[in-house]
């Protein structure tokens, strides 16, 4: 099977539903943005070798897919059980490291740097959704879970330096 398929040749995309629609519409904006996050996920992944770091990161892959079939048009909806897995999560992991008490330069470790950049794309997709919901109310959920996701990338990065003895480097006004 070719992976082309020159349906799009004009500027136009099919969501899942079947409705043709520009390839510069905030849909398809959100979308992109939730499939580069994914793929910063995916970076950061290869970059693990304890399986139950990358056991965490495939899990919001998959989640992350699910919600772009929703946004595309799929049924469904992200569960409040998973937005309660993440705080539980960043919970213990924060209690588990030094207190924040500055920003910090993202970095670190190559898995690290990509679930920063994951995150800095996440808060983008967050955004755009709320962008998208004003014309297009979504299950509240979709908010929920994205802006706690955001949360949940950025404690598992320093979570992850922690455990690799990378120290944060503060910035200070």
């Amino acid at each position: 099977m070719a992976i082309y398929t020159r349906k799009g040749d004009k500027g136009e995309t099919s969501t899942l539903c079947g409705n043709k629609i520009l390839k510069d519409s905030l849909e398809i904006e959100v979308l992109g943005s939730v499939d580069e996050a994914n793929s910063f996920l995916g970076l950061s992944a290869s970059f693990l070798t304890e399986k139950y770091l990358i056991n965490k990161v495939t899990q919001v892959q998959e989640t992350l897919f699910k919600l772009g079939s929703i946004i595309a048009g799929a049924k469904g909806s992200i569960s409040k059980s998973i937005v309660a897995k993440y705080e539980k999560e960043i919970d213990e992991w924060t209690a588990s490291m030094p207190p924040l008490s500055n920003f910090i330069f993202p970095g670190g470790s190559p898995a690290a740097s990509a679930l920063f950049s994951a995150r800095a794309v996440v808060r983008r997709s967050e955004r755009l959704i709320v962008r998208l919901n004003k014309g297009r109310k979504l299950n509240p959920g979709i908010l929920t879970y994205i802006n706690r996701l955001s949360d949940y990338l950025f404690t598992l990065a320093r979570y992850i330096n922690f455990r690799q003895g990378i120290p944060e480097k503060s910035w200070r006004v």
